[in-house]
């Protein structure tokens, strides 16, 4: 009885996997088809650097192509345009590291002298 739920429970993990993958093969054709191949060449580029940006950009191209806001094939130079947009909506904390100054300087020698 146990090998039976087992396999069920395999079969149903195998199916969830099957379509998970199918959503990304969705993805990549819906990519294909609105992208120029500079755009893409770009895009991929862009994913092996920071895949949260390049997922970011898919997914506002993925919603603009759904939403008939497209007209023609993006090219490279929207597809900046739209990195930047992308880039101003998550700008990034930046650290600033300011230096204290040392504890021990030259003009703090003329404390030294005893006579």
């Amino acid at each position: 009885m146990e090998d039976d739920d087992l396999a069920a429970i395999r079969k149903a993990r195998l199916e969830q996997l099957k379509a998970q993958g199918g959503g990304e093969e969705a993805r990549n054709s819906i990519l294909n088809q609105i992208l120029e191949p500079e755009a893409a060449d770009r895009l991929g580029r862009i994913r092996l650097v920071k895949e949260s940006r390049a997922k970011d950009v898919e997914n506002r191209l993925i919603m603009l192509a759904r939403s008939g806001q497209l007209r023609q094939k993006v090219t490279e130079e929207q597809l900046k345009e739209l990195l930047g947009a992308v880039a101003e909506g998550k700008e990034e904390a930046k650290i600033v590291v300011t230096r204290r100054k040392a504890t021990w300087d030259d003009e703090d020698d003329d404390l030294l002298d005893l006579e």
